[in-house]
């Protein structure tokens, strides 16, 4: 791929060490212009400028856009995920987000995830404009801002090996999560006064199914009923083995 490329009069290239103080103030502008669509950063303005020194020349990918010889956005890719994609406030609305999306298309052909904030519809709808789909949404207890998030991902050129990947990533963790609950299920027989399937308690398993239904609105309670129950019945199965 050619280290830099150009849509009209918008030139695309790798970010260089003297970039570092103009990007930290395109995002803190961008962060402020988008408020409360975004939640304001949580650190504070000289924290944020060492962080984008540190930022260029890490291991992580930086491009910028420039117009006129001046920034007007920036991207940043780590591994397989889009770490960051801002455009200076005044600027947007003029395809330079589309740009630097298709650089990233370009750059990560097997596709890449991102998170944004569940609040920022702007955003949501400009990624699925293009060709991204919304995976999960969390708390946002992981994010610094502690607010709900939604990761995304674009699928790359094969997005069925990408989805496989991924639905192959998440019975890994079902796996482990299953082996756990069936030791729980074990070491609790140990403690009820009636162990076993003739203790199973009807109301309680109720209320675990009704718990985890809201954890799970895509199933619904009643898939999530019976699913809980079969978990439950192997796990007491296990614990006699």
């Amino acid at each position: 791929m050619d280290v830099e490329r150009e849509r009209g009069d918008l030139e695309l290239r790798p970010a260089e060490e003297g970039d570092a103080e103009t990007l930290a103030d395109l995002f803190l502008a961008a962060r402020e212009a988008a408020y409360p669509a975004m939640p304001r950063p949580v650190h504070p303005v000289e924290s944020v400028h060492r962080w984008f020194r540190d930022l260029v020349g890490s291991r992580r990918q930086t491009w910028v856009a420039e117009r006129d010889g001046a920034v007007v956005a920036y991207l940043v890719l780590e591994h397989a995920w889009l770490d960051s994609l801002y455009v200076r406030p005044g600027a947007t609305g003029q395809g330079i987000g589309t740009a630097l999306l298709d650089l990233a298309k370009g750059l990560r052909p097997e596709g890449f995830g991102l998170w944004v904030f569940e609040s920022n519809e702007p955003a949501r709808r400009f990624y699925r404009r293009h060709g991204l789909v919304e995976l999960r949404r969390t708390d946002g207890h992981e994010n610094e801002e502690q607010a709900p998030d939604v990761e995304m991902a674009w699928l790359g050129v094969e997005p069925l090996a990408a989805l496989r990947a991924r639905i192959d990533a998440v019975d890994d963790e079902l796996a482990a999560v299953l082996d756990r609950r069936a030791r729980l299920t074990a070491l609790v027989q140990q403690h009820k006064t009636v162990p076993g399937h003739a203790g199973r308690d009807a109301a309680r398993e109720a209320e675990i199914a009704e718990r985890m239904a809201t954890r799970a609105p895509r199933l619904g309670p009643e898939r999530v009923r019976r699913i809980m129950h079969v978990v439950i019945t192997q796990s007491l199965d296990a614990a006699d083995d």
